[in-house]
């Protein structure tokens, strides 16, 4: 596109809502539908974002095109969503191909939950034109979704290695795992890599071989690592314990509200607190704290109080 005007005529036409506003122009000159507690809980939340990128980060670096894949483009009402693995993911993806599917769909219960993680079905930031990626970030709705850290590891571990079906993470992982962190392996558990307890994968996460040989993977990576929130300004953040709230707010400032609708949760056995807490009773303090350490920046940025569960010391 050669121009920010060309640019302007073309997407003026598709992706201003009902009020003529874009999704953006909503949010920060709307009529404040709920001028009240929810705007003034983002406003808070975008402005401890700031805070704690202008005090962590010294120098901005530039974004690549790798940095960009996991932010969904939806260029029909103008949206860009970062996913981040076990925050609700599977949901946003489904509603993201409602609103960009061109009526194929209608509810986003109705997609099948792999059929929402098929790369082709949504196009990500990175398969853009540098100009046309300047563009979306500028005037597109960026939004993202977070969870308390520890409790997003620990159901990324129960979903990624206690499930049975999830062999291919057990094969690709677990093998791995089982190899450097336990002591006398069963030849059964090395070849199927299908019993990795909680604490062997917390000394492959803090093993520093670990990162050396590749990045973490997208379900364990941290949320500033997939996200960059101190280079990309969020315009909503969204939090895994205010989810239906939030999202519901995000639908509103699309003018999405009448016609798609979140899906509520239906999960019984979800990660919470309590359940965060049993898994770390086998873990030493030492090495609780320098998991904290790792994921530190998360709780700094998204404003997480470090978990009472948790021995430090």
């Amino acid at each position: 596109m050669n121009s920010r005007a060309a640019e302007d005529r073309i997407l003026k036409s598709s992706w201003h809502g009902k009020s003529g506003r874009s999704p953006l122009q909503a949010l920060y000159h709307g009529d404040q539908f709920e001028q009240s507690s929810l705007q003034a809980t983002h406003q808070r939340r975008r402005d401890l974002l700031n805070k704690v990128c202008n005090r962590y980060t010294r120098k901005r670096r530039l974004l690549t095109p790798d940095d960009l894949r996991h932010l969904v483009v939806d260029d029909v009402h103008g949206l860009l969503y970062c996913y981040v693995p076990k925050v609700a993911c599977t949901n946003w993806k489904r509603v993201m191909m409602v609103l960009t599917g061109q009526g194929k769909y209608q509810d986003p219960l109705e997609i099948p939950a792999n059929e929402a993680h098929v790369a082709s079905n949504l196009h990500t930031l990175s398969e853009y034109s540098i100009p046309e990626i300047n563009y979306r970030l500028r005037n597109y709705l960026k939004f993202i979704f977070v969870r308390e850290p520890l409790e997003r590891l620990v159901s990324a571990y129960r979903n990624k290695f206690t499930r049975s079906y999830n062999t291919a993470f057990h094969k690709r992982y677990g093998t791995k795992i089982i190899r450097r962190h336990r002591q006398d392996p069963s030849d059964e558990a090395l070849e199927h890599g299908h019993d990795v307890r909680f604490e062997e994968f917390v000394y492959y996460l803090l093993d520093p071989q670990t990162q050396r040989e590749e990045p973490f993977n997208e379900h364990w990576e941290r949320v500033h690592s997939l996200c960059h929130p101190c280079i990309i300004h969020y315009d909503v953040v969204g939090k895994y314990e205010t989810l239906a709230k939030d999202s519901n707010y995000i639908l509103r400032l699309v003018g999405a509200d009448a016609g798609v609708k979140f899906p509520s949760s239906s999960k019984t056995t979800r990660t919470n607190d309590d359940m965060t807490a049993k898994f770390f009773q086998n873990i030493s303090p030492f090495y609780q704290r320098r998991l904290f350490n790792l994921y530190k920046m998360d709780y700094l940025l998204f404003n997480y109080s470090i978990p009472t569960y948790l021995r430090t010391r």
